[in-house]
């Protein structure tokens, strides 16, 4: 690991240099920076896979309550990430350009900025809690356990936020072991932690939450603590972090303890977009569980897992797409252009192979998936059935998700946001809508897999187009 780690640092080394690549040397970087943020990927959705196998095992009704609400912890998880994506994408653009200095400072705003952020979020989201469950159309024997699973989920929002945050510097400065093994670590910390707070302390949705929190406490402390005080480039209180601040001082650069709003500018110019996108999208997502909501329990659990076991064949073109943010982050910072474009058409074409094979492989062990999460053999055949619909479309998914990803990195959020916004409330939640009363769970499935690959067009479309490079230099 450690020697691969070093190998991308040196390829890395040539985008920032401004010197020529092969299409080897381009691929080796993608991989490797591609692999251990699959990991990650996969084993974040992990934890809640876990989450809801757990669930499964108490009951039906616990494992709507915990499926009622998660696309709503969704939602402000997702604002938490693009909170830190508009710190971390300069970020990438200052370490592309080889200021390192300018890198720690925008760091250092975005540490204060996104905790702000994600204590007020907490607090809103505890005062709605016990409300939650009932605008969502959940009924009164699966509200108390809903309001727990979001309740705990709130109060640790600002460690949620700190591991985003966190994870997200390092990857953009090409550091993705680190994010990677927590992930690993705390998803085998969440089966520990859930196992004891379940089955031997018997506190049921509580001790998933509980365990789940946990989890992310840990993490969110321990990349905090590589991020702030052991990385070469970001590192704030070590010897050289010193050392650049004094020359960034010598040369009359930004010291410092000095704010700088331009930053917190540029930040609300990269994030607005995409929080405005996340609350949309997972409004629609809200949206898409009232459809569902009175179609029953077994359509609400079957959904929730169906999505649960999903994300497993999703989630490396999430790993891909972060790599994708890191090398066009990078590239823009350096005033690359032709590898700009070399880098998004070479991972968007990766992530579409990947997410490929995944579908297939979806396609086949449908069944035994959701088998891993409940026992009901209702539910079983209900998600196996919804997950074949959606394999389909996971190429294009694919092409939507990596070439949102190389957008961000080129600082580029708002077109992208509006493209992601009318596909999902004007194709998916319509046709939703309309197959969902002849054709139950599998109508809103059959909506979603015609969306995908609506979306997954359009965004080919633009990326072919170039003008998300218009920002460059």
């Amino acid at each position: 690991m450690g020697t691969k780690q070093k190998q991308s640092d040196i390829l890395l080394g040539l985008i920032r240099d401004g010197k020529p690549m092969t299409r080897n040397q381009k691929l080796n970087l993608i991989v490797q920076l591609s692999i251990p943020s699959i990991l990650a990927q996969i084993t974040s959705v992990m934890m809640f896979f876990i989450d809801q196998a757990m669930v499964g095992r108490i009951g039906v009704e616990a494992a709507a309550a915990c499926g009622l609400v998660e696309s709503s912890t969704w939602l402000c998880g997702s604002l938490t990430s693009a909170a830190s994506m508009g710190f971390s994408v300069q970020v990438a653009h200052f370490i592309g350009a080889n200021d390192f200095s300018q890198a720690r400072q925008v760091f250092r705003h975005g540490l204060i900025c996104a905790l702000i952020f994600s204590v007020v979020v907490g607090l809103i989201g505890v005062s709605i809690s016990g409300r939650l469950p009932f605008w969502l159309g959940g009924g009164a024997d699966i509200a108390h356990d809903a309001t727990i699973y979001f309740g705990v989920f709130m109060i640790v929002m600002p460690f949620f936020q700190l591991n985003s945050l966190a994870g997200a510097m390092l990857k953009c400065s090409g550091n993705m072991r680190i994010p990677s093994i927590m992930s690993i670590l705390m998803c085998i910390m969440d089966v520990v932690f859930n196992f004891i707070f379940i089955f031997v302390f018997h506190l049921g949705v509580l001790g998933v939450a509980i365990g789940t929190g946990l989890a992310i406490v840990i993490g969110a402390c321990v990349q905090a603590y590589y991020a702030i005080f052991r990385s070469p480039m970001l590192a704030l209180f070590n010897q050289m972090a010193r050392k650049q601040e004094q020359e960034a001082i010598d040369n009359g650069q930004e010291v410092r303890g000095k704010w700088n709003w331009s930053y917190l500018v540029n930040a609300l110019k990269i994030s607005l977009p995409m929080a405005c996108q996340s609350i949309l999208m997972s409004g629609a997502q809200i949206v898409s569980t009232m459809i569902v909501a009175p179609l029953g329990n077994i359509s609400i659990a079957a959904n929730t897992f169906a999505i649960t076991a999903e994300s497993l064949c999703y989630m490396p073109g999430y790993g891909i797409g972060e790599a994708a943010t890191t090398l066009i982050g990078q590239s823009m910072g350096a005033a690359r252009r032709e590898l700009c474009r070399s880098f998004a058409r070479m991972t968007v074409s990766l992530g579409m192979i990947v997410m490929a094979v995944m579908g297939v492989i979806m396609f086949i062990a449908a069944p035994q998936l959701m088998a891993l999460m409940t026992p009901e053999t209702g539910i079983i055949d209900l998600g196996a059935s919804v997950l074949r619909i959606e394999a389909f479309a996971e190429p294009m998914f694919a092409a939507s998700i990596v070439c949102y990803s190389v957008f961000v990195g080129a600082g580029d959020t708002f077109k992208p946001a509006i493209m992601n916004l009318c596909s999902m409330w004007l194709v998916r939640l319509t046709l939703a809508a309309l197959l969902a009363r002849d054709y139950g769970l599998k109508g809103v499935w059959t909506a979603m897999a015609i969306e995908l690959t609506f979306r997954g067009l359009m965004f080919l479309w633009r990326l072919l187009r170039g003008n998300w490079m218009k920002k460059m230099i």
